[in-house]
Parts: C-alpha cells; sequence; structure tokens
C-alpha cells in the first residue's frame, strides 16, 4: 500500500479557563474559555466582555508562552 503525507485534525479539548488566541478567520482574537459541553464552547472577549457559544471547532496549532489578552 502507498504512503503519503496526511494532515491529521483532531477537535481540542478545551477547559474552563483557558486564554486562547485565535489565528484568523471571523473568529480571530484573544477569548476565555467559560464553558464547555460535548457539543459547544462558550468564549468570552477579555476586552469587550461579550460572550458567545459556538459549536466547538478548534484545532491545536501550539501552545506558547505570549501575552495575554494581546494588544494590537
Amino acid at each position: 500500500m502507498a504512503t503519503h503525507n496526511v494532515a491529521v485534525f483532531a477537535p481540542y479539548a478545551f477547559v474552563v479557563g483557558q486564554k486562547i488566541r485565535l489565528d484568523g478567520g471571523r473568529r480571530a482574537g484573544d477569548w476565555e474559555v467559560i464553558g464547555v459541553s460535548d457539543k459547544k464552547v462558550k468564549l468570552k472577549c477579555p476586552i469587550s466582555h461579550r460572550e458567545f457559544e459556538w459549536d466547538r471547532f478548534c484545532y491545536l496549532v501550539e501552545e506558547r508562552t505570549d501575552e495575554w489578552p494581546k494588544k494590537d
């Protein structure tokens, strides 16, 4: 059987209280995880304090120590 380069993605296991940064897309920016269920993740913007609940959608790219929230 032939082998190929394959990109493998897996849903990220969010944890309440996590500080996250989304790069790109309509949800780009810094967020705090304030709720997690089997199907949804609830995020809060640390600047506007607005809260949003979305279907789970993220995949981990990397973890690093960085300023949060990041000033533009």
